[in-house]
């Protein structure tokens, strides 16, 4: 199973995402992310044996229980991009208001998944929401243009829960699955 821990963002963003894609569809080499499956990764996992599923279980909620957040509201909107706008491997939105509780809420979760032999993660933590995968440079230019020219407001929702998400990939692109949820 390939898993990770994230907060899923409701539908209703799914049209907002998909206009925000618009603005960078002149940009050739962008491979866009589906915005009805819009989610903030806070804990990449990997290839994951099912027998380690109610372990890696436990140990989500006990992080989501010690990070103390309760629920809060989520402002979504500016853009980025990683790892930097001389070499785009991935576009993305930000997190406008609420990064702090995510934050606490991925440190938490990181600390006891970690603590059960997960591998850290390499990077600092940065709450983002994925637009779209850079394949090559063709469209550089002209994200760099958007990036750095606008700064939209994507909408806001009320995150009650973390979930842990199953991806399956296919020729089609990855699909999202719920394997388990955890109430703030």
């Amino acid at each position: 199973m390939r898993l990770f821990v994230s907060v899923d963002l409701p539908p209703d963003l799914a049209d907002p995402i998909a206009d925000l894609q618009e603005a960078f569809a002149s940009a050739d080499g962008l491979r866009f992310t589906d915005p009805s499956q819009a989610h903030l990764t806070l804990k990449f996992l990997g290839e994951t044996d099912e027998d380690r599923v109610e372990e890696l279980s436990a140990a989500i909620e006990r992080g989501v229980e010690e990070s103390e957040v309760t629920p809060f509201v989520a402002q979504f909107g500016g853009l980025g991009v990683f790892p930097s706008l001389e070499y785009i491997s991935v576009v993305w939105f930000g997190v406008e208001e609420g990064a702090e509780d995510l934050s606490r809420l991925q440190g938490a979760i990181e600390a006891r998944t970690v603590g059960g032999g997960f591998d850290p993660e390499e990077h600092e933590f940065t709450p983002h929401v994925t637009l779209a995968r850079m394949d090559h440079a063709g469209g550089k230019e002209v994200v760099r243009e958007v990036v750095t020219g606008r700064a939209p407001v994507v909408g806001e929702m009320h995150v009650e829960e973390v979930r842990l998400t199953e991806s399956s990939l296919t020729p089609e692109g990855p699909v999202y699955s719920t394997v388990e949820r955890f109430p703030l």
